[in-house]
């Protein structure tokens, strides 16, 4: 499959801002083949080694870290398509009293993969997340904490407004590009740094043509995200990011679909969101020059109360590195103690 020049633009602009693994999340070394063989690695149907648990028919990637009875925090990563290799960061609240849980969306990271038909709206995801909860609550009082970042905060938003009565005793949100189309789009348009006929986009999209895959072929597809998401030099971007975040393996079936999907039906996630009560904690950080303090309060705003942190000295990967985490973790620990 060889998409047009301005639907490649678009995806790369798209993965730029929604996935919290960016533009720059790829190795350095990205591009050649594994010591096994394969392209990317395997995922949890091709390799029963790794750990998974099953939600609602879908087999995902997933791990949790602390007491089993212990307040869940529940940890979303970004994309669509990305994984929680570059939040494990958040491993460190397991110390502190949490049940800490990390799981990968389906068809992203080194969960069960799907065709691009399969995710033909977005509350497959909210309903998965719910099942994720119910599959790691131990009991009725167990207390529940959402943290997302990027897509991933989007997605707590969107589970949030398609159930206003769910029991979640706290809200953490790093930078979600937006709630409704204009907001997000917005921040897409401001995002985008890289040049239409630079010599690393070429590059990138020579690679791309020169691979092709069918729609089942999710090995091919994943590279060729790869190899499309590692283009550029994260010391130039205007979301400020530290360096290339670790990932395991990009969803190209999951990123194709919700990339097509967000400008067709064009979301607003906001109707039920003022029914949320709690406070909620709303990151942005110093760096990112296409978010800042304006487009938190703006986007933060759906929300009747909130507190606004600026994470100094980081970008939109402000809890994958010690600038951004050693900045961020300190409030986030005593705003989950302050609801616990």
């Amino acid at each position: 499959m060889i998409l047009p020049m301005q639907k490649q633009h678009l995806f790369i602009g798209l993965f730029l801002l929604a996935a919290s693994s960016l533009l720059f999340s790829c190795d350095k070394s990205f591009g050649d083949t594994r010591p096994d063989g394969r392209l990317v690695p395997p995922t949890v149907t091709e390799d029963s080694s790794l750990p998974s648990i099953t939600v609602n028919g879908v087999q995902l990637h997933a791990e949790a870290y602390g007491h089993p009875d212990s307040a869940l925090l529940i940890v979303i990563h970004g994309g669509p398509g990305s994984d929680y290799r570059y939040l494990l960061n958040c491993k460190a609240f397991a110390d502190h009293g949490f049940r800490v849980v990390f799981y990968d969306q389906r068809g992203a990271g080194l969960s069960e993969r799907f065709p691009q038909s399969h995710f033909s709206s977005v509350e497959i995801l909210s309903d998965e997340l719910h099942g994720v909860i119910a599959h790691y609550r131990t009991h009725t009082d167990q207390k529940v904490f959402l943290l997302g970042h990027s897509w991933g905060a989007m997605l707590a938003a969107i589970y949030l407004n398609d159930r206003p009565n769910a029991p979640i005793d706290g809200l953490i949100l790093g930078e979600p590009g937006g709630f409704k189309w204009d907001d997000f789009s917005g921040y897409i348009n401001r995002s985008q740094d890289f040049k239409l006929f630079s010599e690393s986009l070429n590059d990138a999209i020579y690679a791309d043509q020169m691979l092709s895959g069918k729609d089942d072929e999710h090995e091919i597809l994943d590279y060729k995200l790869d190899l499309l998401t590692s283009v550029g030099d994260s010391k130039d971007s205007p979301v400020g990011n530290e360096d290339f975040l670790p990932k395991w393996r990009s969803g190209a079936a999951t990123f194709m679909a919700y990339s097509e999907l967000g400008p067709r039906i064009k979301p607003d996630w906001t109707q039920n969101l003022h029914l949320y009560n709690t406070k909620v904690l709303f990151l942005y950080s110093e760096n990112n020059k296409a978010y800042g303090r304006a487009h938190a309060e703006h986007v933060s705003s759906a929300f009747p109360k909130v507190e606004l942190f600026e994470t100094k000295d980081a970008g939109h990967d402000m809890l994958s590195f010690p600038r951004g985490w050693n900045n961020s973790f300190p409030v986030m620990l005593n705003y989950l103690n302050s609801l616990k």
